[in-house]
């Protein structure tokens, strides 16, 4: 933060300092277009002025068009003449104070390399109609041999984006974009290296998403009573085996753990009767449990404990997602 000084004892007014001091940082771009101006508590610390009469300053820097104020962000330097043109005008930089700082430093950047504003211009639109193009398309893809886990994405996805969401074996993958011009393709971390070789010579991009870690529920097994029988059920196979190895991991032989898919319902049916606890990580394996429990339940003595998954993404890897695809 620039240090402004306030001499006490000065024939200047006080604000008059501040005004002349800030004014000059602006003249100067030590305060650039777009740079938000120091709060008033902030600049009330530095100075020892009182905040009113700060506020003053920065309603008199406003009135005479050095400044912007934002309701609820703060106060932005205003560019002059033509040097942001007619985009600080824009309402969206009022939703993004920042904007317009960070696109004119990529244009800054371009231009030291060597481009023109033309070539510029055409590079910003190439890349933001790639990216458009590639958000109209959304594919989900997984292994033949896991295609639960695509199927819990498309599911949670189509959720939570709101649109249209393809599920693509990761086998017919390369014949699929072969067939389109621009898509975006999702899978989740264990998959991604298979899928980036795959779609390297394709114009699309791919994007990782986080499953969950499950770790309150993890912490819940390890509590379990030794010889306890812990079922857990998920659309996904692969997810069923690292969950085994984890729990062993956690538990070794101390407790039984039992994995079925919900499809498999005669394993189901022996589970309710057999488990204490049953986990399943998704709701259509949820669902799948509490039918095999209807059927088997004048067989079962004390029905078993049963916990479901809030999501099989994580929240944060779907919010990234939505900011990619320019859905939020």
């Amino acid at each position: 933060m620039i240090q402004f000084r306030i001499q006490p004892d000065s024939e200047i007014p006080a604000s008059t300092q501040l005004f002349n001091q800030i004014q000059f940082a602006i003249a100067s771009r030590q305060y650039s277009p777009g740079y938000k101006l120091p709060s008033t508590r902030a600049l009330a610390m530095q100075t020892g002025l009182h905040r009113n009469t700060i506020s003053k300053v920065y309603r008199q820097l406003e009135e005479e068009g050095f400044v912007e104020s934002l309701a609820g962000s703060g106060i932005y330097v205003r560019a002059q003449g033509h040097e942001g043109g007619s985009k600080l005008q824009s309402p969206m930089l009022k939703q993004y104070p920042q904007a317009y700082k960070v696109v004119q430093q990529a244009v800054d950047e371009l231009l030291s390399q060597g481009c023109s504003l033309n070539q510029a211009r055409e590079i910003f639109l190439a890349e933001i109609d790639w990216r458009l193009r590639c958000s109209a398309r959304v594919l989900v893809t997984a292994p033949n041999q896991d295609i639960g886990a695509g199927e819990l994405m498309v599911h949670e996805l189509e959720e939570s984006l709101k649109i249209p969401v393809q599920l693509v074996a990761m086998e017919e993958l390369a014949a699929v974009l072969d067939q389109t011009s621009s898509a975006t393709v999702v899978t989740h971390r264990y998959f991604i290296g298979e899928v980036e070789a795959i779609a390297a010579p394709k114009a699309v991009r791919v994007i990782p998403l986080d499953i969950q870690d499950y770790a309150k529920e993890f912490n819940q097994f390890k509590n379990l009573p030794k010889d306890s029988c812990l079922a857990i059920v998920s659309l996904s196979p692969g997810w069923l085996r690292a969950a085994e190895v984890i729990i062993h991991g956690l538990r070794g032989d101390e407790i039984l753990v039992m994995s079925s898919q919900p499809k498999d319902a005669y394993k189901l049916q022996a589970m309710v009767k057999r488990a204490q606890v049953i986990f399943c990580t998704d709701k259509p394996s949820f669902a799948a449990v509490q039918a095999a429990m209807q059927v088997v339940h004048e067989d079962i003595i004390r029905p078993p404990k049963l916990m479901c998954g809030e999501n099989f993404i994580g929240s944060n890897s779907i919010n990234l997602l939505k900011r990619e695809l320019g859905l939020g």
